[in-house]
């Protein structure tokens, strides 16, 4: 799923979660690292519209890569740093 002409996407949301402050701007009413990025701003940075990046969040929070978390009006996306790692493994062990 993450090797796909897609997953190329997703594998960058995904390096670009792991300091969302380098990669993307300051946010009105949440803070980039504790409450996560908004698919708007991901969508921007992808350069897709927004319908396209809300599928690739979909795929990798129901994963469990990513979590979601509403702010206000406002979905907010970051990395589950202890899925990733489990998951690491269990590809590490020949799964």
């Amino acid at each position: 799923m993450l090797r796909t002409p897609g997953g190329e996407r997703r594998l960058d949301i995904l390096e670009w979660l792991k300091d969302p402050a380098r990669h993307f701007p300051p946010q009105r009413h949440a803070d980039l690292v504790e409450d996560g990025v908004t698919a708007d701003a991901i969508a921007a940075k992808l350069g897709v519209r927004r319908r396209v990046a809300d599928t690739h969040l979909a795929l990798l929070t129901d994963l469990g890569l990513l979590r979601a978390t509403r702010v206000k009006r406002r979905l907010h996306y970051r990395r589950d740093e202890m899925r990733i790692a489990e998951v690491a493994r269990m590809f590490e062990k020949g799964w």
